[in-house]
């Protein structure tokens, strides 16, 4: 069933839509969050009331945004909650990184350090330029809805990003010759 469709019937009162719809949008709003803050509790923290959010405003959903960027709007705001309601943690838990069907085992290790390299780079940026970087590259939004989700002028977006381009670089090369620390 298409999106559009879902969204309708849910709006209309139709339970098992209403569960579809937000089934379907579910491992999207847990990454958003993790990447924005940075743990796992906090995200599923984050991520549940999102979609607690989500399901009592579905009603307000008017199809003139794409519902991706309403969602991931819902999303931003509960993480900026978080912010604001404590200090940022530093997580101390290891994700690992599944990656199916590889025979060689040196680049299982490889990729795995990679992205966790990664994902700590992006923990360590400020929290403006977290939110677009997670939203951009990890969510594929575009410049202009990441605007909309985030309620900031374009430039500010774009100017944002090239920073946060700018300080994942040095992050990750302060890490090649030492950790990131």
């Amino acid at each position: 069933m298409r999106e559009a469709e879902l969204i309708r019937m849910a709006q209309a009162g139709d339970h098992d839509a209403l569960v579809e719809l937000l089934r379907s949008i579910e491992a999207s709003v847990y990454r958003s969050a993790y990447y924005i803050l940075g743990n796992e509790q906090d995200a599923l923290d984050a991520s549940q009331e999102a979609l607690i959010r989500i399901y009592r405003k579905l009603d307000t959903y008017q199809e003139k945004a794409k519902f991706a960027t309403w969602v991931q709007r819902i999303v931003s705001n509960v993480c900026m909650d978080k912010f604001r309601a404590k200090k940022e943690t530093v997580s101390i838990d290891e994700h690992e990184l599944i990656i199916p069907d590889r025979n060689n085992v040196e680049d299982e290790i490889l990729l795995t350090s990679l992205s966790s390299d990664i994902q700590q780079a992006i923990g360590k940026l400020p929290k403006q330029y977290r939110m677009v970087v997670v939203l951009r590259y990890l969510e594929d939004l575009s410049y202009q809805e990441i605007a909309e989700t985030l309620d900031l002028p374009l430039n500010t977006v774009k100017s944002y990003l090239f920073r946060a381009r700018q300080q994942l670089q040095e992050l990750l090369h302060d890490y090649q010759k030492g950790g990131i620390g």
